[in-house]
């Protein structure tokens, strides 16, 4: 075992081989410890972009259409420097990069905690209780993975825009894509934890519990629930790119979020308008961080798939 571990791969000063194997597969993959960190990074600029950003980029006090059109790295009008230039508003991109990234992030977390709330519980009653609610639950599911997760998105939010007064459209829109996104992915959460409750469920530990009287609800959230965190924990990483992925294709194509909450798929949506005529730094920048948040959060979700999954160790 000693001679095994020696010749794997050399493990960075202070790391051990006797720690967990999830510490040592972070310790040996330099890519997943760079994605990590870009992601950390990313982040801690949504949680402190009042304070790194230059300005409000969205306070109308605060611009100058006289800056408008700033090149990147160039002195405005004024005293405003634009590290990464301005947009037909006289907005600083670096500024709006911060507030969009905060949004994109936001949304994503919230999408993700919907469909977990959704589709864990329902997994789990199905794989439990069988018959015919887990018979119709599955056929629900299997219509709704008929369509693209975009295609339903769009569906749910065309109706609850819909069903919002006019003047409320707007202010709802952050929750309604949230409802939106997280009604169009609960499915796999769904489906994973109902096959793992049904392997689950006939081992002796769930058996013994049974027979010591224990109730269902207990059985579910105390014995079986807590052996399947690590494959929803993965799922989860995974829907988090996938639900930032969605929110932006939907704010690019003009039905997710409004200019006055703008994420990057926003800001990718009004820089596009504006790439043909030279002013290619508003559409390159919010593109570049939406690429590098995407990337790097699947590249951890695939590391925790391999890193959790106990037929790889």
């Amino acid at each position: 075992m000693t001679e095994s571990v020696k010749q794997d791969v050399a493990l960075p000063t202070g790391w051990k081989a006797s720690d967990s194997p999830v510490k040592r597969a972070f310790a040996k993959s330099r890519l997943v410890q760079v994605a990590a960190g870009v992601l950390a990074l990313l982040v801690l600029a949504t949680v402190f972009a009042p304070l790194l950003s230059l300005h409000n980029p969205f306070d109308p006090s605060n611009l100058d259409l006289m800056d408008a059109f700033t090149a990147p790295w160039s002195q405005g009008m004024g005293e405003m420097f634009y590290p990464l230039g301005a947009d037909d508003q006289g907005r600083d991109v670096y500024s709006a990069i911060l507030y969009g990234l905060r949004m994109s992030v936001f949304v994503g977390v919230a999408a993700v905690a919907l469909s977990l709330i959704i589709g864990v519980p329902l997994g789990l009653i199905a794989g439990y209780a069988g018959g015919w609610f887990d018979t119709l639950l599955m056929r629900i599911a299997d219509v709704q993975l008929t369509f693209p997760v975009i295609l339903v998105a769009l569906l749910i939010f065309g109706i609850a825009r819909g069903l919002l007064p006019e003047g409320y459209r707007d202010d709802m829109a952050v929750f309604v894509i949230i409802v939106a996104i997280g009604l169009s992915d609960w499915v796999q959460y769904a489906r994973t934890v109902r096959g793992a409750v049904m392997v689950e469920k006939q081992k002796d530990y769930v058996l013994a519990a049974q027979l010591i009287g224990r109730s269902q609800t207990a059985i579910l959230t105390k014995h079986i629930l807590p052996n399947m965190l690590a494959p929803i924990l993965v799922i989860a990483t995974i829907s988090f790119a996938h639900a930032i992925v969605a929110e932006s294709t939907l704010s690019y194509l003009g039905v997710g979020l409004p200019p006055t909450a703008p994420s990057l798929g926003t800001l990718i949506r009004i820089g596009q308008s504006f790439l043909f005529s030279g002013e290619w730094w508003i559409l390159l920048f919010p593109s570049l961080v939406l690429l590098a948040l995407a990337l790097s959060v699947n590249l951890v979700g695939d590391w925790l798939r391999d890193a959790l999954n106990p037929k790889l160790q």
